[in-house]
């Protein structure tokens, strides 16, 4: 199963339907949100473009925690661990949120907040940061896919 993932959206609409545009044509079967959607007018948005499972966790920089719980009931503090496909992804808004224990048990983590989009391997663990997807802070959109069967993951710029 392919997984599209993004982070930090900052209410940038143009940003977050081109994501989902490219969600769609990669055919992705489910899609992480690692927080900083900032306000639930773009969570609104998020809801009714996207039409497979959403995971998704709350940023540093969301503020309107009830109106965001209100769109995505599913919302969470961070870390959020998943099992999908059989294997385990911990989902937080910054690395440094997940502790030791559950870094243990992932075969895949997941974070934003830096808006630099980095993938690495390191003690047999995939670690995803997909970047910055509104744009605003450096510049460069992106967002990334990662592939549950082969447990490998791309980073993919906006235009």
């Amino acid at each position: 199963m392919l997984i599209g993932i993004f982070s930090d959206t900052h209410d940038n609409l143009d940003k977050i339907r081109e994501a989902i545009k490219l969600f769609r044509e990669k055919r992705v079967g489910a899609v992480i949100h690692c927080g900083d959607i900032v306000a639930p007018f773009s969570a609104k948005l998020i809801d009714a473009e996207l039409d497979v499972p959403l995971y998704v966790v709350y940023g540093n920089n969301d503020g309107e925690k009830e109106g965001l719980k209100k769109v995505f009931p599913q919302i969470t503090e961070p870390p959020l661990l998943l099992d999908i496909e059989h294997k385990i992804i911990i989902v937080s808004h910054d690395f440094s949120q997940v502790p030791s224990e559950m870094i243990e048990q992932a075969d895949v983590l997941v974070a934003g907040h830096t808006h630099v989009s980095e993938i690495t391997e390191k003690d047999g663990k995939l670690w995803i940061n997909p970047g910055d997807c509104s744009g605003w802070l450096k510049g460069r959109a992106s967002v990334a896919i990662l592939d549950t069967e082969s447990l490998k993951s791309e980073i993919m710029e906006l235009k």
